[in-house]
């Protein structure tokens, strides 16, 4: 209803492609959508929507056992400067409780689900930019969450050796100073980049795999009309730990937090309920992880190692599987002594530790 709004919501369209990815509209999943869908790309009018969903607690106290989860769907048409302000944000749905509805929330996202089929189709609207009515159509683009909520939304396990979604099947994971660690991230680079070849920089060895490609929507769909899956089927966290086989040897975990049992062929909770669009199975990029996580808790392993915290990741196991594998780990910056000493032989003062980092 708002005339400069329904300019600005014609922002993405006949835009220049320069080759530089600053919006979803630059990505490959929008313009691979647009060729699928052509009369819905043809109206610049046409809405592409982003759902993201997390859980925090209102009452900020740790101690309360409260989560609420809000769904917010946010206009892509916008330029980037204005689809993330709180005015162009829409509340879709709460979902209060004292847990977390994890993977039933698919429960929740119903009437979304059905809003979004209907609007899909097409609803009666009015243009104030034009002056005219016209049928306005909007498209579900993606999901934005965190690792743990990417579980709940697609229904993937997020845990053990599969955790991957990109990967999948395909992940390079094995039990690693016990922790489970990820590696293969080389297979990335081009065939000819000299890290492939530099094995003393990584793990010891060399690599000469690809990349793998990533599932299909059709595929991940037939994997997921094997799971049998009854919502509300909940029981009480356990605190047992699972059982993972030592020596390096990957296997499949999962994650029973429903008691469902684990599958070497299907690493799938349920069937997502995004896949009633009829589109979704289409979409390139289904969900998105939310970098500003993923930058904190990195930032935070990575200072709590160096500087001896209780975070801290530098533990004796790991020391030891770093040994078997040839690499000296060594950490701390002795500048008064001009060598380096791990922080097991070596308790630095808090003079020390400043100039430690300004070291860094």
């Amino acid at each position: 209803m708002s005339s400069k709004t329904a300019e600005e919501m014609r922002w993405h369209f006949g835009r220049k492609d320069d080759k530089v990815l600053r919006h979803p509209a630059d990505g490959e999943a929008w313009k691979k959508f647009d060729e699928r869908y052509q009369e819905f790309a043809a109206d610049p009018r046409s809405v592409r929507l982003g759902l993201a969903s997390d859980g925090f607690n209102p009452y900020r106290l740790m101690s309360s056992n409260y989560s609420t989860w809000p769904g917010v769907l946010i206009p892509y048409n916008l330029p980037p400067w204005l689809c993330m302000k709180p005015s162009s944000l829409i509340l879709s749905l709460i979902v209060p409780g004292k847990y977390s509805p994890g993977i039933d929330i698919d429960v929740y996202l119903q009437p979304l689900i059905h809003e979004l089929k209907l609007i899909w189709d097409g609803v009666d609207a009015f243009d104030a930019y034009s002056g005219k009515y016209f049928k306005m159509r909007a498209a579900l683009h993606s999901t934005i969450n965190d690792f743990p909520a990417y579980a709940m939304l697609s229904g993937w396990i997020t845990r053990g050796y599969k955790a991957c979604p990109s990967c999948a099947h395909s992940t390079h994971s094995y039990y690693f100073g016990g922790k489970i660690c990820y590696l293969g991230h080389r297979k990335w680079l081009p065939l000819d980049h000299p890290y492939r070849s530099q094995a003393h920089l990584f793990n010891g060895t060399q690599e000469h795999d690809v990349a793998p490609v990533p599932t299909s929507g059709e595929d991940i769909l037939k994997e997921q009309e094997r799971i049998n899956y009854v919502y509300g089927k909940s029981k009480k966290p356990s605190n047992k730990k699972r059982e993972r086989k030592k020596g390096g040897i990957s296997i499949n975990e999962f994650d029973d937090d429903h008691g469902e049992k684990d599958s070497n062929n299907v690493l799938w909770k349920k069937k997502s309920t995004f896949f009633d669009l009829e589109y979704w199975e289409y979409n390139l990029l289904r969900h998105n992880l939310d970098v500003m996580h993923i930058e904190k808790n990195v930032c935070e392993n990575l200072l709590g190692t160096l500087l001896d915290m209780d975070n801290a990741r530098d533990e004796k196991s790991a020391r030891e599987a770093l040994e078997k594998l040839n690499i000296k780990s060594y950490l701390w910056i002795d500048t008064s002594r001009n060598n380096y000493m791990p922080p097991a032989s070596y308790n630095m003062s808090i003079e020390e530790k400043e100039r430690f980092l300004r070291v860094l």
